[in-house]
């Protein structure tokens, strides 16, 4: 009798156990979360929280390139660019440049509504500039953010479509043509109450208020409306996610859909919030898998 096909199957059956088995992690696992230093820090402001990290992989390149914007409820209270070092360090190792960006929060000098969008954009343009100087291959690029961090890169991908009259347009901005929100909460008019109740935080501090010039605070800031947008959008979510819940993926990749845009909605199981950023959980196998996979790269 041929038993390695019993083998396999026993060995994959007793690693979906062990994944579903393990405790997920909760918001202290999260917070103790660290890693490597990067290779350059990169100010693109003059605020504290102007800056990025970047990680470049040993070898020629050039190299696809990773945009990591970490999540914290928007605000500077729960961790952020130190934690998603974790997650940067293993991307490096896989041979993918990674952009890990700060920017300033709704409860730092300057961040909100326009601030932290402004961030977003200065961030990119600073990484169109380092494509000149280091082997990044921006045309390979996705942009993968955490939980509030889902929110803004989800909105990265619709900033071309910011009508021109808006402190937050751009002409020509760097495309996203890939995105990955890992528990991300990007529809800020539809998803309001879920917002206030999983961070505390209201949508004027989000997406400012209204004014006789600007009376729907959404049109520049809701990366829900700003599509379609010509991206590949990946909604990745722990099964036991309570800060943004399954539903939200698949409702967004509905409305995504909808508006002619693909999305692929992917389900960690066993995990929670925190298990989505975190290169030592058992979900990190299956986000690294869709990360390699929105950069066209076989998983080795």
């Amino acid at each position: 009798m041929n038993l390695r096909p019993l083998l396999l199957a026993a060995l994959c059956a007793g690693s979906i156990h062990s994944a579903l088995a393990a405790t997920p992690m909760k918001l202290d696992d999260y917070l103790a979360l660290s890693g490597p230093a990067p290779t350059a820090r990169l100010p693109y402001g003059e605020a504290p929280s102007q800056y990025a990290e970047l990680f470049l992989p040993t070898g020629k390149g050039p190299f696809p390139v990773a945009v990591l914007v970490h999540g914290g409820c928007w605000t500077s209270k729960f961790g952020g660019i130190t934690q998603l070092r974790n997650m940067a360090g293993a991307l490096r190792e896989r041979g993918i440049a990674v952009w890990n960006v700060e920017y300033r929060r709704s409860d730092e000098p300057g961040g909100g509504y326009p601030g932290t969008y402004q961030d977003m954009h200065a961030a990119l343009e600073l990484l169109a500039a380092q494509a000149k100087q280091h082997p990044l291959d921006l045309k390979r690029m996705v942009a993968v953010g955490h939980s509030a961090g889902g929110q803004l890169v989800q909105w990265m991908a619709g900033r071309g479509r910011i009508p021109a009259g808006s402190p937050l347009y751009r002409a020509n901005p760097l495309p996203v043509p890939a995105v990955i929100s890992l528990g991300g909460l990007a529809d800020l008019r539809n998803e309001a109450a879920l917002i206030k109740s999983s961070c505390g935080r209201d949508t004027a501090e989000l997406a400012g208020t209204p004014s006789p010039s600007r009376p729907d605070v959404f049109v520049d800031t809701n990366a829900a409306e700003l599509m379609p947008n010509g991206s590949r959008t990946w909604l990745v979510t722990g099964e036991l996610d309570t800060i943004s819940p399954p539903r939200v993926a698949h409702d967004y990749a509905a409305r995504a859909r909808k508006a002619g845009d693909a999305a692929t909605v992917v389900i960690l199981p066993g995990a929670s919030h925190y298990d989505e950023v975190a290169a030592t959980s058992p979900a990190w196998p299956q986000v690294l898998e869709v990360i390699e996979g929105a950069l066209g790269r076989t998983p080795r």
